[in-house]
């Protein structure tokens, strides 16, 4: 297959294999034992397979969505080694995320023309919301784009100070009020100074509570709708940060904020630490919403573009 073909950029791609090495050693691991004393692909491995799988946080039902796939190749190869396991793998994973991440940037290129492009990003507390924010902001600013960050999480003060804080170490402009304040007041600011300063990316941080869904459904939809009163289709993007050291939480997680507000992308963070890399298979073949970012690593620069073909080919490296 051309996927396997593709050339890329040794810095980041370095990052990337060291950043997955948890995940990627632990599977292959577990795989080498399923297969131990076997020459081909039979019941016994694949029930072996579908175990190991669902233990690296890949997901039941994508789990079975895979070892559907292998069945109906060994079915139609009549005869298939063991030896082809891992290609064949690395195949029908990549094509699952084929399925939704169509794109393969590399680059944090700001995706639309209108000016400027709204970001706002949800997730719970302690999954590395703000870090990421203040990642993408560096990057977004090393990339040659004006960036404003709106301290919107109003819910607590170290939410506000954290962010300020990112402001600082990134040198980019923050909107924020005090404690307490109306988020969509915030929002609402942070847009028309985005729009004064001639600004090309806004970046709006938002409360991460979940303990009452329909107070955040409320609270998300104000936002967004205060906002469009400045920027018409703002926000452009919603991104939803997880952490994917937590493994199955991540999914809870998933599930509660797509019913509470329209996600449109999703940021993976923590992988470095982590056997749980699957869990980013998983979460974007069942929630069919793409994977835009990745954090593979505490360095400024550890936030990367999610490149299905790089992460693939890391992970099966």
């Amino acid at each position: 297959m051309s996927f396997f073909k593709k050339i890329f950029s040794s810095d980041k791609k370095e990052t990337l294999d060291k950043g997955l090495e948890k995940s990627k050693t632990t599977f292959f691991s577990k795989l080498s034992k399923a297969v131990a004393g076997k020459s081909k692909v039979d019941d016994d491995v694949l029930d072996n397979l579908e175990e190991i799988l669902v233990s690296s946080d890949v997901g039941v039902e994508t789990t079975l969505k895979i070892i559907t796939r292998i069945e109906k190749r060994v079915a139609s190869d009549k005869y298939l080694g063991i030896e082809e396991l891992n290609q064949i793998l690395r195949e029908e994973i990549a094509g699952l995320l084929s399925e939704t991440n169509t794109g393969e940037a590399t680059e944090f290129l700001v995706p639309i023309q209108a000016r400027p492009y709204v970001l706002m990003v949800v997730g719970v507390n302690g999954v590395g919301k703000t870090t990421t924010i203040g990642k993408l902001a560096y990057q977004f600013k090393k990339a040659g784009y004006k960036v404003v960050l709106g301290a919107a999480d109003t819910f607590r003060a170290a939410a506000i100070d954290q962010l300020q804080v990112w402001a600082d170490r990134v040198d980019v402009p923050i909107v924020r009020q005090n404690m307490g304040s109306d988020p969509a007041s915030v929002a609402f600011d942070t847009l028309q100074s985005a729009v004064a300063q001639n600004a090309d990316v806004v970046i709006i941080d938002t409360a991460g509570r979940l303990h009452n869904k329909i107070n955040l459904m409320n609270e998300l939809t104000k936002v967004k709708r205060v906002m469009q009163k400045v920027v018409a289709d703002a926000p452009h993007d919603v991104l939803l940060v997880l952490d994917g050291s937590t493994g199955q939480n991540a999914f809870e997680q998933a599930k509660q904020f797509t019913a509470a507000t329209e996600v449109t992308a999703l940021a993976v963070t923590k992988l470095d630490g982590t056997a749980k890399g699957g869990v980013v298979i998983g979460i974007s073949d069942q929630f069919k919403i793409p994977v835009k970012y990745i954090g593979v690593g505490e360095g400024i620069e550890d936030l990367q573009v999610f490149n299905k073909y790089e992460f693939v080919d890391s992970f099966f490296k």
